[in-house]
């Protein structure tokens, strides 16, 4: 058996995942939080919105949700910031398309409805899956130096 310490460094070292959420600090959680309420009243807003007024609305709607995600993923530079406001949008999108006793719905069956859905989720995707666009440290630009 050789030394001990082979065991210790093993244990230090950080395993890097292809994806981040960042530290799991009191003021992470809660600004995770507060983007998933935001992405929820968007959506909710969006699904009135995009129907409302047609085209434009649809637009605005999609463009609404897109500057959130986005917004959230640079706010906190990481991932994990445009997932939770589309976990927010998907869940109010998912509870506003089930039809109530009554009878009413708040999506029609139209093509605007079909397109603010998937549009929202394609939007999603891409805001969570795209890079930041980090730059390597100042030391490891110039490798001839």
């Amino acid at each position: 058996m050789s030394g001990g310490t082979g065991g210790r460094a093993a244990a230090d070292r950080q395993v890097d995942l292809p994806f981040s959420f960042g530290g799991a600090s009191a003021g992470r959680i809660a600004l995770l939080l507060l983007l998933f309420v935001l992405g929820a009243v968007a959506g909710a807003a969006g699904a009135l919105v995009q129907s409302g007024w047609f085209p434009g609305g649809l637009l605005l709607a999609l463009a609404g949700a897109a500057g959130l995600f986005h917004g959230g993923a640079r706010l906190l530079r990481s991932r994990g910031g445009a997932l939770a406001p589309a976990a927010g949008w998907l869940v109010a999108v998912v509870l506003l398309t089930t039809s109530r006793p009554e009878g009413d719905f708040v999506f029609g069956a139209g093509l605007g409805s079909y397109a603010f859905l998937l549009g929202g989720m394609a939007v999603a995707v891409m805001c969570a899956t795209l890079g930041l666009g980090q730059q390597p440290p100042a030391s490891d630009a110039r490798l001839g130096k």
